[in-house]
């Protein structure tokens, strides 16, 4: 029964197998996730590009101010003469001090093990010398530079960590696109002039094992041929074992086609979804490129940032979390501190993260914010299973020092046999439980009770767990070994 835990959510895709891919959802949904990309669980988001330079709202600072935002106006009336021109923000966005090997190393001590960089936002600046944006990209302006080169090459060189590329399909001003545009999508200049070229030179190049496209919202699947591009990405492209894509590839598709399943920005509903998914969000909660309009109240705390990990894992979702680097190449030290507290939680708390499934019940019915994963190592006999349940607390029980949880309720059908069985239920469940320890204090012994069918478990003394660093979120691994309920 166990074993099903893993297994009945996903297809998990391990090995090679000699299957073509149709240009068609049937047949390119049917594709599994190959298995790396639920294992990994974090991922980091990079907004990175021209709008670095006014680094005002976000990073739509581009159309906001050619709708005649209010704010944006008055701040280029202020500061930039009357012909300034977007394009010339490029000139300014240097990079003079960026590192890619410092990003690298901070990425690998946050814990993350996947990195998408943005290659194109939907203001069309690339970030690699693309032939089919002359004059428009990191290679002719700016920092002179191949940025996706430099960024993927520290990754793979210092790191163990996957690198994918986000990219736009549309583009804001785009002559060929606004043409199609005002064809009615029945012409498809763009997409075989522009976009169509630039995603198969990304792949070629790079060799990105995720590709995560975004500004599909204007047009259909057709128009974007998305399908006949993730078919080539399937079926004949240098990453067609190892790559995932997410859902954004034309009007109807997010939460329906596609690898992963990301839905909307801040995706977490946190229940229980079949289908793997994806929650990204940013540290700064309302932009996800970086600005200087910002106060420290516009960050997430490290307590929101690891509920946020918590949730999303406990439901079969992984977390793509956004940073915003500066046009100097700089990371402000708020991401930074973000980052390495998230890499201390996680260096302890990794455990019930990565290469975990979800649990029988994703929460507590008892006790509010106690959220589960799972782990489970079938015997060869098939009958009994070693399995970890992990109970994470995002609330530390300061008044009572314990908790009182039921990690089997979700299974336990019939409450009042329960009770009337209850002596036998407690013996079942006691010989079932072989230890309970800490994460971050596994030679400390932990004190527990079965109460019908409720597990109390008493936390150490608190000074033991301050001392030891043990902050944020605290977890009981609770090793059973189990066969059916």
């Amino acid at each position: 029964l166990l074993i099903l835990i893993g297994s009945s959510f996903n297809l998990i895709y391990s090995g090679e197998v000699n299957i073509r891919y149709e240009p068609k959802w049937s047949s390119l949904d049917s594709r599994p996730l190959p298995s790396w990309y639920d294992e990994a669980k974090i991922g980091i988001f990079i907004h990175w590009g021209v709008y670095t330079v006014p680094s005002l709202g976000s990073e739509w600072f581009w159309i906001n101010w050619k709708n005649k935002n209010e704010k944006y106006v008055k701040f280029m009336e202020k500061n930039y003469k009357s012909d300034f021109s977007y394009q010339e923000f490029a000139r300014d966005f240097n990079a003079e001090l960026f590192n890619a090997t410092q990003w690298a190393l901070l990425f690998r001590d946050a814990g993350a093990k996947y990195v998408v960089l943005v290659s194109k936002h939907h203001d069309g600046f690339c970030l690699w010398p693309s032939p089919q944006s002359f004059g428009w990209n990191s290679m002719d302006v700016g920092p002179k530079l191949d940025l996706i080169r430099e960024v993927s090459s520290a990754i793979r060189q210092h790191t163990d960590l996957k690198f994918g590329v986000y990219y736009s399909l549309f583009e804001w001003f785009n002559r060929l696109y606004l043409n199609d545009k005002l064809h009615l999508f029945m012409r498809q200049d763009y997409v075989d002039n522009k976009m169509i070229p630039e995603q198969m030179y990304l792949v070629r190049t790079y060799q990105p094992e995720i590709i995560w496209s975004d500004g599909d919202w204007e047009a259909p699947v057709k128009y974007w041929k998305s399908q006949e591009f993730l078919a080539w990405l399937y079926n004949d492209s240098p990453v067609r074992d190892t790559v995932v894509v997410n859902d954004r590839w034309g009007i109807g598709t997010s939460c329906h086609h596609g690898g992963f399943h990301n839905c909307a920005d801040r995706f977490n509903p946190k229940t229980l979804l079949e289908h793997k998914w994806e929650n990204c969000f940013t540290f700064d909660k309302t932009s996800w490129g970086q600005r200087f309009d910002i106060t420290l109240n516009d960050f997430l705390t490290v307590e929101e940032t690891i509920s946020q990990i918590v949730t999303t894992v406990s439901c079969n979702g992984n977390v793509l979390i956004n940073i915003a680097p500066t046009k100097y190449g700089t990371i402000l030290p708020i991401f930074e501190e973000r980052l390495r507290e998230m890499g201390k939680w996680l260096k302890i708390n990794g455990e019930a993260i990565y290469g975990s499934k979800p649990w029988y019940q994703q929460n507590d019915t008892l006790t509010a914010n106690v959220w589960y994963t799972t782990k489970s190592d079938p015997r060869p006999n098939n009958v009994t299973f070693s399995v970890n349940i992990y109970a994470i607390i995002l609330d530390y029980p300061y008044k009572t020092n314990s908790i009182n949880i039921n990690p089997w309720n979700a299974f336990i059908k019939d409450p009042l046999a329960a009770y009337v069985n209850y002596k036998g239920l407690k013996e079942e469940l006691g010989t079932k439980i072989k230890s309970i320890t800490l994460l971050g204090l596994q030679n400390t012994t932990i004190e527990w009770a079965l109460n019908y069918s409720s597990l109390t478990i008493n936390f150490p003394d608190k000074r033991h767990i301050d001392h030891a660093g043990l902050k944020y979120a605290w977890t009981f691994k609770i090793a059973t070994e189990l066969s059916d309920f």
